[in-house]
């Protein structure tokens, strides 16, 4: 199994200038309609530790840790041979189901995903023939680990509002079962210690899930449709933490090694100054959200995220309980959550708090 270079144990460095904050305003832009597609079949933090019992007895592990530490009770995992784009094909044509637009009318549509059917030709070509779009659209791949889908919705605002579009589609399908099943045979196999397991730790918190979202030109809603705007965001980057979680393809499956300690304590940073620089952009306080919607990591990086940005936990809704991290498709899908169940009702402000290794963070401005 390949293997890469020992996570850095450095201190978190100071983000980038906050002045330096790319700063973005959306006039007509509005999220028309959100799907998502989960599979079937559950995965329990508990049975995931059965499945490493020899490596628990040996090195004398205690059951129940995994959930402990996470916050995680189960993920779903997609059926063995799926694809990203059978994922995001299937997200997407149940947005088209809830959608008072037509296929013919998407004229773009963006695959967002960590996830990939391959690397040429782009998975979004799989994806736009399986969900059954017109010749007329144009197709891409936009990755960026899990702030791909936050990423695709600005490209779709700044095309509408640039005038060259008036409707776009953005899918993501993130299929973990790959990753997490090399995990733990790796982890079953090579002679670890309890040190060298811990870049594997948070592998096993990856689940699988799809969600697609229509973002189209205010004219173009239904009449007495709800405008769901978007109003402005946010964005930072901190590269000098690029290493502290990297994947890679690796045989059949994938590789993933994460320095989950540095990586929360970086991460957070980038998300605090990125804060600032959204409150600035928007004239939002702590106070202002009605509901606020983060990257689905699990229950430690949540309090720590809250605890340092100020904000009230009590506004907080989550999905890493029940489906783990699922990339870039783990914010949005929560988002879809929070609507279905009525937690994210119309007229209320929602701040989506985005990040992903690389760093990047970007936060965007909602109101529904």
């Amino acid at each position: 199994m390949p293997r890469f270079g020992k996570p850095s144990r450095h201190k978190a460095a100071p983000t980038a200038n906050r002045a330096a904050a790319t700063r973005m305003k959306f006039a007509h832009a509005c999220l028309e309609s959100l799907a998502i597609a989960l599979p079937e079949e559950k995965w329990t933090s508990a049975g995931i530790e059965e499945r490493l019992r020899p490596l628990y007895e040996r090195l004398k592990l205690p059951a129940g840790r995994l959930e402990l530490m996470t916050g995680i009770k189960e993920r779903r995992m997609w059926p063995e041979g799926t694809k990203p784009s059978d994922a995001s094909a299937a997200a997407g044509r149940a947005v088209l189901r809830k959608s008072g637009v037509t296929a013919g009318q998407v004229e773009v549509l963006i695959h967002s995903a960590v996830c990939r059917d391959m690397l040429e030709p782009a998975t979004a070509s799989f994806a736009h023939h399986k969900i059954g779009l017109g010749p007329q659209c144009q197709v891409f791949d936009l990755s960026n680990a899990c702030l791909g889908f936050l990423n695709g919705l600005v490209t779709l605002a700044a095309m509408i509002d640039a005038g060259q579009i008036r409707c776009g589609m953005v899918v993501s399908g993130e299929n973990g079962r790959p990753l997490v099943d090399r995990t733990l045979q790796h982890l079953l196999t090579a002679p670890l210690d309890r040190n060298a397991i811990k870049p594997f730790f948070a592998n096993l918190t990856i689940g699988s899930a799809a969600v697609a979202a229509i973002v189209c030109h205010e004219n173009l809603l239904l009449a007495g449709a709800p405008k769901h705007r978007l109003i402005s965001g946010s964005c930072l980057a901190a590269t000098q933490h690029s290493e502290l979680c990297q994947g890679d393809s690796a045989g059949e499956g994938l590789d993933m090694q994460t320095d989950s300690e540095q990586l929360l304590l970086a991460g957070v940073e980038v998300a605090k100054n990125t804060w600032q620089a959204f409150a600035a952009e928007t004239g939002w306080t702590k106070d202002t959200p009605d509901k606020i919607i983060c990257h689905q990591v699990g229950s430690t990086h949540r309090r720590k995220l809250y605890e340092t940005l100020g904000l009230d936990l009590a506004k907080d809704f989550s999905s890493f309980e029940t489906l783990g991290n699922t990339g870039s498709a783990a914010l949005p899908s929560t988002l879809a959550l929070a609507v279905e169940q009525g937690a994210v009702r119309a007229g209320q402000k929602v701040a989506l708090l985005g990040i992903g290794s690389g760093i990047n963070s970007l936060m965007l401005a909602l109101e529904w």
